[in-house]
């Protein structure tokens, strides 16, 4: 991906040598200790974000959120995308520009059927993207894994280990894609099954078991695809495939009339 100063600039994309020149005046500009610490104001207002978030949504549906929101600090951070976006605009940035997914919690990361119906895992939710300094997500990567460690009961020794792990894949993955030409790049996809078989070798037999219960994860993944969803969501009524209604979380269009909800409104927010 291209970086650029300007998202709404057209200038040449840079060479790798100008690449690596800007990432090191960069560095220089914006070390590493820079990123060690955050000083929020004292006027931060995390609910109060959280509420102007509610004015553009369904008002059905805010409580549903906010309850599910309360229910861990791991599913607060989850919904909180908005809060720490306020929170890390207010801390050095590097500038290098990039199409940000926005919400990259460890959540937000999964396995799905690739068009050419192979499992990949890969990032799987883009409702938050926009453009932005590429060290946002990784910086609510790395977080997502301390807070659903903590909320796991992990010690905070291991929390740091797992934390470490993630960042140095993201470094070393970095490094090699920036040698790659673009399009490899863009074809780049880590494939489910070939990361088990390559793991397989090297894990303890204690552990054999919990690739065994993954194998069963990655299956029961080939089966959630459309029809699945078709056969959820719908119900043949007449003959005819019906909606079915499980309030206030999915409503037919007709069964909003006399309701005094607004169907019109409601689709114009979705």
């Amino acid at each position: 991906m291209r970086c650029q100063d300007d998202p709404g600039e057209m200038d040449e994309p840079l060479t790798a040598k100008e690449r690596a020149a800007r990432g090191k005046a960069v560095r220089k500009e914006v070390p590493l200790e820079a990123h060690a610490e955050v000083r929020l104001s004292d006027t931060r207002d995390p609910v109060g974000l959280l509420l102007t978030q509610a004015e553009g949504r369904v008002p059905e549906l805010v409580p549903i959120r906010h309850g599910r929101m309360l229910v861990s600090p791991f599913t607060f951070y989850r919904g909180a995308a908005l809060v720490m976006a306020a929170d890390l605009a207010e801390t050095p940035a590097t500038g290098l520009q990039v199409q940000l997914c926005g919400d990259a919690h460890l959540s937000n990361f999964g396995g799905y059927a690739s068009p050419d119906r192979r499992l990949v895992f890969d990032v799987n939710d883009f409702d938050e993207t926009l453009p932005g300094s590429f060290e946002w997500d990784v910086k609510r990567l790395a977080a997502s894994f301390v807070v659903a460690g903590q909320d796991n009961g992990f010690h905070p020794k291991k929390c740091r280990r797992i934390v470490l792990s993630v960042v140095r894949a993201y470094r070393e993955t970095m490094h090699e894609f920036a040698r790659r030409p673009i399009l490899a790049v863009w074809y780049a996809r880590l494939d489910v099954e070939d990361v088990a078989k390559r793991f397989k070798a090297t894990l303890p037999s204690g552990q054999r078991k919990s690739l065994k219960a993954a194998r069963g994860q990655v299956a029961k993944a080939y089966t959630r695809d459309s029809m699945q969803a078709i056969g959820k969501l719908t119900t043949t009524v007449d003959g005819h495939r019906r909606i079915v209604s499980n309030p206030p979380l999915v409503i037919p269009v007709n069964d909003m009339v006399g309701t005094g909800i607004d169907g019109a409104e409601v689709l114009a927010r979705l």
